[in-house]
């Protein structure tokens, strides 16, 4: 589930872009289809660094005349090891919920981006993530779970400390929000549990498929249920 819009990005061919927190790569790989695009995916979990891998690897073999490169990289986001200015954009979807420095985070982000460069950050929308929360115990107490919930006005302070200008954001994945409070209403751990079990072979399906009807709806209700709120902001010469 990519939840960056890279269509909202004036990025040249050949760009420099840094996946922070890449988990299995998703965002790696959509940014790697830009033309020429030089992109890296840094993780902690190697497991999910392997898994990446996997991802890329596959997109090779099935694009054999892509002009662009990859690279993946165990790394951690309060200390990247890339030199200052070193990239186009930054990308940091679904992270610094789970990071308890989180503005040591954006600083980092802020050092490796160039003079204009971009950071598309996205976390879980405050509304949705509270009822999360009041739902569940064991959703915020899981190992590597949430450890806050950002409000729109909070995160747009904080990307400004940092020196990253926000300029443009909106709402994705509407569609997820019901099956995250139906998982929370009934246990996260469940596995069992029928109703969630279809809506989750539902948002598969869709997210495969891509009918036109189900992304019309989506789009219709991400402004009052989107899951993520999806920020994107300038380093600031």
């Amino acid at each position: 589930m990519v939840t960056v819009d890279f269509d909202r990005l004036d990025l040249a061919p050949g760009a420099r872009v840094l996946d922070v927190g890449c988990g299995s790569g998703r965002h790696t790989a959509a940014a790697y289809r830009l033309p020429g695009a030089r992109v890296v995916g840094v993780d902690v979990a190697r497991a999910d660094l392997a898994a990446a891998r996997e991802r890329l690897e596959l997109h090779d073999r099935l694009n054999a005349h892509g002009t662009g490169r990859w690279d993946l990289c165990a790394a951690d986001g309060l200390r990247l090891p890339f030199a200052d200015g070193r990239f186009d954009l930054v990308v940091c979807a679904e992270v610094l919920e789970h990071v308890r420095i989180d503005g040591c985070v954006l600083a980092e982000i802020a050092r490796v981006l160039r003079p204009g460069g971009d950071l598309a950050v996205s976390v879980p929308r405050h509304g949705p993530e509270r009822l999360c929360w009041a739902l569940s115990a064991d959703y915020a107490a899981t190992e590597g779970g949430h450890v806050r919930i950002y409000r729109k006005p909070a995160l747009l302070a904080q990307l400004r400390r940092a020196g990253l200008k926000p300029r443009a954001l909106h709402y994705a994945h509407s569609l997820h929000t019901p099956y995250w409070w139906l998982k929370c209403l009934v246990g996260p751990r469940r596995t069992d549990v029928r109703v969630v079990n279809l809506y989750h072979r539902f948002l598969v399906w869709d997210l495969l498929k891509k009918p036109r009807l189900t992304r019309a709806i989506e789009r219709m209700l991400n402004p009052i249920l989107g899951k993520s709120l999806v920020v994107y902001a300038r380093k600031e010469n």
